[in-house]
């Protein structure tokens, strides 16, 4: 996928996050904390399955990529923390507050970058829905990271 900036309106919060040489990231990929460095949602290890994909994400989100860093390089880059992101997703209705998290890839093996989906658990959720669509390929997303802000809190 290439650079999209996602974010729509809201503070961001951003923090300033480390990264790897080799890890390459987008402008607008749903990133996760891996000890001391930011990684894309597609480099969290298989889980097992999409819901185990989706959970073990969540647990270290921690935001959408407001910069990008390139294959070689080494630069820390911003990352929102809060905000609303207007992400990709499969056509489905959405309500306002439903819980969303990453996609996983066609596969069911691993996480996709820059889409979302309906999820049912705040374990496994990166957002809340923030405009009610229906038939929707695109969703807007109140974001809340976990590692910075403590997560979705679910009432579901």
């Amino acid at each position: 996928m290439t650079d999209k900036m996602r974010w729509r309106y809201g503070d961001t919060n951003p923090v300033v996050a480390a990264v790897a040489a080799a890890t390459v990231i987008e402008i607008g990929d749903l990133l996760w904390q891996d000890t001391d460095n930011a990684k894309p949602a597609s480099a969290l290890a298989d889980a097992g399955n999409k819901a185990a994909n989706q959970a073990a994400f969540t647990a270290k989100f921690l935001g959408v990529a407001m910069q990008r860093s390139r294959a070689g390089e080494s630069a820390p880059i911003r990352v929102a923390t809060t905000g609303a992101f207007d992400f990709d997703c499969t056509s489905a209705n959405f309500e306002l507050g439903d819980l969303i998290g990453v996609e996983g890839n066609s596969g069911g093996l691993g996480l996709l970058n820059q889409n979302v989906a309906k999820v049912t658990a705040g374990s496994s959720a990166v957002g809340r829905i923030a405009r009610r669509a229906a038939a929707a390929t695109s969703v807007l997303v109140d974001v809340r990271s976990t590692a910075m802000t403590g997560g979705v809190v679910s009432n579901h």
